[in-house]
């Protein structure tokens, strides 16, 4: 199967689009951003920081949750494209960093990184572990979600496109290459049901996850040939209905930067 080369722009663009969408549809990332900011909540030794530097805000599912919860004096936000300013109206404990932070110059004097359903777009994620630990302080916590070899499976198996996705023993490796000391490592499965292949089709555009395919065109014949391929992964629920999962495979991750 084909791993693809990331096309940041592409990227950019397919979430810029995706942007008004994303919010209602993206349930399992909103669920995901939950679950992580819990995990912080019971790693970290206290509420108030200084500096914390969030990477691939998008509509701010998590950082609304920080924002609410912590009491954050000078929060970082980095995304790719400048839309996603709108999420965070009428605040005055931000600043921004765009562009793409593999190509950018992380924050010094850091307490606290996190990023959730982003990392997964990395080329290089060696890198962005050592900027991140370079830029914290000592103890400083790296806290972050990102998705593992079974994430979006159908979608893989049937088309051949998909992300090159690392597993939680590559991940504990890179980490503690880079210095950290790995406080948490965890992954689930989880599964959107859809009533048809096509509402898969349409979920996916609506999160701006169609930008892995950003060299894949759909044609009415291919199209026709997904939809009946993806028969395979139907199923009837109690109530006899024919239901079309979709997986997703979170892993939740709280590393700690070393004294």
């Amino acid at each position: 199967m084909k791993n693809l080369e990331i096309d940041k722009a592409q990227v950019a663009l397919r979430f810029a689009q995706a942007g008004q969408s994303y919010s209602e549809h993206a349930v399992v990332q909103k669920q995901i951003a939950r679950q992580l900011f819990n995990l912080i909540q019971g790693y970290a030794t206290k509420t108030q920081f200084e500096r914390v530097f969030e990477i691939g805000c998008g509509s701010g599912n998590l950082s609304h949750l920080l924002l609410k919860n912590f009491q954050i004096q000078h929060y970082l936000l980095n995304d790719l494209y400048a839309e996603v300013q709108q999420h965070f109206q009428g605040y005055s404990n931000i600043d921004w960093l765009l562009g793409d932070i593999e190509q950018l110059v992380f924050p010094a004097h850091l307490e606290l990184i996190v990023s959730t359903s982003a990392l997964q777009w990395m080329t290089n994620l060696d890198a962005v572990f050592q900027k991140a630990n370079d830029s914290l302080l000592p103890q400083g916590l790296f806290c972050f979600s990102t998705f593992g070899e079974r994430n979006l499976q159908e979608i893989k198996i049937l088309t051949g496109q998909g992300l090159d996705y690392v597993n939680l023993d590559q991940l504990r490796e890179k980490l503690q290459n880079q210095g950290f000391e790995v406080l948490h490592l965890s992954e689930q499965i989880e599964y959107l049901d859809f009533a048809t292949p096509k509402q898969v089709l349409q979920h996916l555009k609506a999160t701006g996850v169609t930008a892995t395919a950003s060299s894949f065109r759909w044609t009415k014949h291919s199209l026709e040939r997904f939809y009946q391929d993806y028969q395979q992964f139907s199923q009837l629920d109690t109530s006899g209905q024919i239901h079309y999962r979709l997986s997703y495979h979170p892993i939740y991750c709280i590393a700690r930067r070393m004294p």
